[in-house]
C-alpha cells in the first residue's frame, strides 16, 4: 500500500473559541506553526483573539451566525493562507460535511476523515459498526425507531427500564429514561422533539438502561499508516444530567486486564472504520473490579475530548502535537508497548453557573480573579480579570487539573487548588467540587453515573444567598419563635456564611473576593 505523503503544516486556523482555542494556539507556538483565530462579536476581547498571530471576525454572537458557519471559516482560511484547520471540540468538530469541504478546498482537517466521522458520528451507525467489530454493546436497536409501535416492540424484547437517545446527538440532549410501558409514548415524543431542535434530526433509538454503571472511556490515536494506539482510560462517572463534571485518569477500579480488553476492542472499532487522528470510545462498565465485570460500547467521539489533559498528564504525551503530526501524514512515533501510565490526574470543569439555583448560567463581568498554581496544578482557561462572560455559549470558564503520584494525593492537591481559586463578580460551581472531593463515597471511588444526583438530592448545598431559605426551613416545623430571637439568628447567618455554618466548607468565594477587594483598596 502506498504511503501517504507528508504535508508539513505552516499555519493553522483554529475554528473554535475559549480555552480549547488557546490550548491549540500554545501547541502551535511550541511547534513553530503560525495561528489564525476567528471570533464572533461577543468574543472580540477574548484571549484566543489576542494570543493568535492573526484574528478575523466571523459575524454576530449566535454560533449559527459565526462558529457554525463553515463557509465563513473556509473563506478566512483562504484569506489568511492557512493550510490546516483544527476544529477543537463542539461546533464543527464532528461535522463530516465540514471535514469533506476542507478536503475539497485543499485544506488539512486536523481530525478523522469524513467517511470515518459518518460511520461513527451517528449513534445508530456506530452501533452497527460495533457489531461488525465484534464489540459488546448495550442491547437495543441499531437503527432509528420508525414510530412508537417499534419502540414498544424493542422495549418488550429487551425489557424495562430502557433509555431513548438521539441518534445524531450527545451531551444529554434527546435522552429519556423510561421505566414502564405506560411512560414510553410521552418519552418518545419528547426525546424526538428535543433531538430535532438540538441536532436537526428527530431520529432516536432505544437501548437497555443499565442501572448505576460506570462511564469509562478509552483515548485512541491512529495514523494514516494503519497504526492505532489506546492511551489508557478515563473515569467519567461523575455526571449531572448526562454531562461530565469530574474526570480522572486512570480509573481507580479498572484492572490492567480490563484496560487491555477495552483498549483492544476500541482499536478494532477504529481500524474497521479507517479512523485517523485522535478519538475516544466510550463504554459503560458494570460491576468493575468483580468477577462479573462487563463492559458495553456506548459511542465514539470523533474529536479531541474536553478531558484530554488528564490523559496527557498520566502518559506524558501531548495529544495536540500528535494530532498535528498525524494530520501531516507522519506515522505515530511510538507503539503500544511504549505507553505507560504513571500517577493520577483529576480534572474539574469550572462553569459560570449557580449550583444553588438549579445550576443556572451566570454570565457577567469577572471583577476579581486569583488562579491556582503550584506543584502538580494545570489550568486550561481563557478568562481574565475584567472579562465579560458571554451568555451566548457554553458557560465553561476553565478546566482545573491536579496531578500527583496517587489518587489520594491528587484529591488533596485539587482541594488546595480549589481553595486558592477566586472568581468574583459571577457565580461559579467551585463549591460543588469541594463538596464532591470531601465526600467519602468519592474518596472511596464508590461512584457511578447516578452518584452526583444522589449526592445533590441527599444534602442540598447551602450558600449565603440561600441563608434566608435555610432559616425558614429550620424553623418551619418548630413552635413560633419570638421576633427578637429570629432577628438574632438572621444576624448570625448574615455575619457568618451559611455554607461554613452547616457544611463546614471553606470561606465562600463572595467573602474571599470582598476581603481581597478591601485589601486592594
Amino acid at each position: 500500500m502506498a504511503q501517504p505523503p507528508i504535508r508539513p503544516i505552516r499555519k493553522i486556523l483554529i475554528a473554535n473559541r475559549g480555552e480549547i482555542a488557546l490550548r491549540v494556539i500554545r501547541a502551535c507556538r511550541e511547534l513553530g506553526i503560525a495561528t489564525v483565530a476567528v471570533y464572533s462579536d461577543a468574543d472580540r476581547a477574548a484571549l484566543h483573539v489576542l494570543a493568535a498571530d492573526e484574528a478575523y471576525r466571523l459575524g454576530p454572537a449566535p454560533a449559527t451566525a459565526s462558529y457554525l458557519r463553515g463557509d465563513l471559516i473556509l473563506e478566512v482560511a483562504h484569506r489568511s493562507g492557512a493550510d490546516a484547520i483544527h476544529p477543537g471540540y463542539g461546533f464543527l468538530s464532528e461535522n463530516p460535511a465540514f471535514a469533506k469541504a476542507c478536503e475539497q478546498a485543499g485544506i488539512i482537517f486536523i481530525g478523522p476523515p469524513a467517511s470515518a466521522m459518518r460511520a461513527l458520528g451517528s449513534k445508530t451507525l456506530a452501533r452497527q459498526a460495533a457489531d461488525r467489530a465484534h464489540m459488546p454493546r448495550v442491547p437495543g436497536s441499531v437503527t432509528g425507531l420508525k414510530d412508537i409501535d417499534e419502540a414498544h416492540a424493542v422495549a418488550a424484547e429487551i425489557g424495562f427500564p430502557v433509555m431513548l437517545k438521539a441518534a445524531a446527538g450527545g451531551g444529554g440532549k434527546g435522552m429519556r429514561e423510561v421505566h414502564s410501558p405506560e411512560d414510553l409514548a410521552e418519552a418518545f415524543t419528547a426525546a424526538a422533539s428535543e433531538a430535532q431542535s438540538s441536532f436537526g434530526s428527530s431520529e432516536v433509538y432505544l437501548e437497555k438502561l443499565i442501572l448505576r454503571p460506570r462511564h469509562i472511556e478509552i483515548q485512541l490515536l491512529a495514523d494514516a499508516h494503519g497504526h492505532c494506539l489506546y492511551l489508557g482510560e478515563r473515569e467519567c462517572s461523575v455526571q449531572r444530567r448526562h454531562q461530565k463534571v469530574i474526570e480522572e485518569a486512570p480509573s481507580a477500579v479498572v484492572s490492567p486486564a480490563l484496560r487491555q480488553r477495552m483498549g483492544e476492542a476500541a482499536v478494532r472499532l477504529a481500524l474497521s472504520c479507517g479512523y485517523i487522528n485522535a478519538g475516544t470510545v466510550e463504554f459503560l462498565v458494570h460491576e468493575a473490579g468483580t468477577d462479573r465485570e462487563a463492559f458495553y460500547f456506548l459511542e465514539m467521539n470523533t474529536r479531541l475530548q474536553v478531558e484530554h489533559p488528564v490523559t496527557e498528564l498520566v502518559t506524558g504525551l501531548d495529544l495536540v502535537h500528535l494530532q498535528i503530526a498525524v494530520a501531516e501524514g507522519r506515522p505515530l512515533p511510538l507503539t503500544q508497548p511504549d505507553i505507560h501510565l504513571r500517577g493520577h490526574a483529576i480534572e474539574c470543569r469550572i462553569y459560570a453557573e449557580d449550583p444553588a439555583n438549579n445550576f443556572c448560567p451566570s454570565p457577567g463581568r469577572i471583577t476579581r480573579l486569583l488562579q491556582p498554581s503550584g506543584p502538580g496544578i494545570r489550568e486550561d482557561a481563557a478568562i481574565y480579570e475584567g472579562y465579560d462572560v458571554p451568555i451566548d455559549y457554553d458557560p465553561m470558564l476553565s478546566k482545573l487539573i491536579a496531578f500527583a503520584p496517587t489518587r489520594e494525593a491528587a484529591i488533596a492537591r485539587m482541594l488546595r487548588a480549589l481553595d486558592d481559586y477566586v472568581i468574583g463578580g459571577i457565580q461559579t460551581n467551585l463549591s460543588l467540587f469541594r463538596r464532591i472531593l470531601l465526600d467519602q463515597g468519592f474518596r472511596n471511588a464508590a461512584i457511578d453515573t447516578s452518584y452526583l444526583e444522589r449526592l445533590l438530592t441527599g444534602c442540598p448545598m447551602i450558600t449565603e444567598e440561600r441563608s434566608s431559605e435555610v432559616i425558614v426551613g429550620l424553623l418551619s416545623d418548630t413552635p413560633p419563635i419570638p421576633p427578637e430571637i429570629a432577628a438574632i439568628a438572621a444576624a448570625l447567618f448574615a455575619a457568618k456564611p451559611a455554607a461554613e455554618i452547616i457544611t463546614r466548607e471553606p470561606e465562600s468565594v463572595w467573602a474571599t473576593t470582598a476581603r481581597h477587594e478591601a485589601l486592594r483598596a
